[in-house]
């Protein structure tokens, strides 16, 4: 029932207030009334917006009533009245923009709901649901089910990125290089590997936790080939995460091990099928195919971030593919290169690719291993062990003015940088924005 106000009355002297008595007066809306009763019509809209904010995940609603609901910690079934009379209402709002997470279901309790006996459900962000029963036919009806924009939220703000994930480890037994972890970037414009156009920055919200994983290079081969390296991700509820691959380990010839595919791929193992590995697209390049030629036939160099390795020859190892330069630090640094391949007896070992690529080994000669935080591939060796390949690494780059402050994992943080901060990620994290 409406409240009635009354905007002026003057009671007879001695006695209570009593509306109706001689000199009082009440002003009600054209073509109201209000009955000895109590009864009121005429007087707008009824509708009663509740002030407790419904959390429960099951609750029964009652005509008439205007309810906000929030489904923050779990999704809501609510009971819809068992008896309806035609011209009730009820609103249902998402109090804190959840639904699209949990949403709201509403048990029609016998009674219609557009001509359907199906329980409705609303899981859009930000949607109210304004509903009027119609009577028996139809039943309950939707006047309007939108969501509104969250014009009140701070927008989102710009980080570029550079994602490099681990690079391959390099594989014993004319082993080939393992191959660079693939390397994605949207800084300035600059390239991603395998070729790949610089990528779309990522639109950070104000508050939002973001997930950082760092991968970490894979093993040398131990007795024949190694590990690939891992992924390296950033991730989180409102983003669609940023993957780059891990690098593909060398094969062998031992066991007749294929180099692996990955961000960019093995190099092939000298001798047997000596098939190499693929890079990813937009990511990095192929490593080079192993010689199978015979007596000196020596394995291929791991792939790069902007280079195929090298196919092995009978006199030489195959050189690792360069890496990528970019500037998102505020200097150019090139990383993620490839390894280089084995040498075989008396054969020359293959360089590794700029951007920290490990070097073959030959014989008892050891190779070296893929430098920590570029991703880069580890070298291929021959009787002894093959090498790891670098761990990856993630860096962030948005204006000084947007940094929360708010990391996990301990990044390094440069303020400053052309009017940027930026956060580098030599191990896993998370970045609140």
């Amino acid at each position: 029932m409406s409240e009635v106000k009354v905007n002026k009355v003057s009671p007879r002297s001695g006695t209570g207030l009593q509306l109706g008595d001689s000199g009082d007066t009440i002003t009600i809306p054209a073509g109201a009334t209000l009955t000895n009763s109590g009864t009121a019509t005429g007087f707008g809209d009824n509708l009663e917006w509740q002030s407790s904010i419904v959390t429960a995940a099951t609750f029964t609603a009652s005509a008439g009533r205007g309810y906000w609901i929030d489904t923050t910690s779990n999704a809501c079934t609510i009971t819809m009245p068992g008896s309806a009379n035609v011209g009730d209402q009820i609103i249902f709002v998402d109090y804190a923009r959840n639904w699209a997470t949990n949403a709201i279901t509403l048990s029609l309790n016998g009674l219609k709901y557009q001509n359907g006996t199906s329980n409705p459900v609303y899981d859009t962000k930000g949607q109210s649901v304004n509903i009027i029963y119609s009577g028996a036919t139809n039943g309950w009806i939707p006047i309007s089910d939108d969501d509104v924009a969250d014009e009140g939220a701070p927008p989102p703000y710009s980080v570029d990125f550079l994602v490099i994930a681990g690079g391959g480890g390099g594989a014993k037994g004319v082993g080939g290089g393992g191959g660079a972890g693939g390397y994605r970037n949207s800084f300035a414009s600059e390239s991603s590997g395998g070729g790949g156009s610089s990528e779309t920055a990522l639109a950070l919200n104000i508050g939002t936790a973001y997930t950082v994983t760092v991968g970490a290079g894979g093993t040398g081969g131990t007795s024949n080939a190694g590990t690939s390296g891992a992924d390296s991700v950033i991730s989180g509820s409102d983003i669609t995460s940023i993957t780059s691959v891990g690098g593909g380990k060398g094969g062998s010839l031992n066991l007749s091990i294929a180099g692996a595919d990955g961000g960019s791929g093995g190099g092939g193992g000298g001798g047997g099928t000596g098939n190499n590995g693929d890079g990813t697209a937009n990511q990095g390049f192929a490593g080079g195919q192993g010689n199978n030629g015979g007596g000196q036939a020596c394995a291929g160099g791991g792939g790069g971030a902007s280079a195929v390795g090298s196919a092995g020859s009978t006199s030489a190892g195959g050189n690792g593919g360069n890496g990528l330069a970019s500037s998102i630090t505020g200097s150019a640094v090139t990383r993620a290169g490839g390894a280089g391949g084995s040498g075989r007896n008396s054969g020359s070992v293959g360089s590794g690719g700029s951007g920290g690529g490990g070097n073959g080994g030959v014989l008892t000669t050891s190779g070296t291993a893929g430098t920590v935080n570029t991703g880069s591939g580890g070298g291929g060796s021959h009787d002894v062990n093959g090498l790891a390949g670098g761990s990856g690494v993630v860096i962030l780059s948005m204006p000084d003015a947007n940094y929360s402050g708010t990391v996990t994992g301990s990044p390094t943080v440069a303020t400053g940088v052309s009017g940027k901060t930026v956060l580098t990620f030599n191990s896993s994290g998370s970045y609140t924005g």
